[in-house]
């Protein structure tokens, strides 16, 4: 599913870039080489990345417990 029309960036291309840059949706979109048009993306965009961080943080906490 595309998240953002205008740059035409995809859910899967944001979680990916998400994982691997810190900030909001306009970070993530400059790390992909994009910027917000018309910006009616980003506050779905940031809710994503906040569902993946969180995800990759629950993990990671998983992994030192079962250490």
């Amino acid at each position: 599913m595309y998240i953002c029309i205008c740059n035409a960036i995809r859910e899967t291309d944001l979680r990916e870039a998400g994982l691997g840059t810190s900030g909001d949706a306009e970070a993530v979109y400059a790390k992909l080489g994009k910027r917000p048009n018309c910006g009616q993306c980003l506050q779905d965009a940031d809710k994503i990345l906040d569902e993946v961080r969180g995800v990759a943080e629950r993990l990671a906490s998983c992994k030192e417990l079962a250490i």
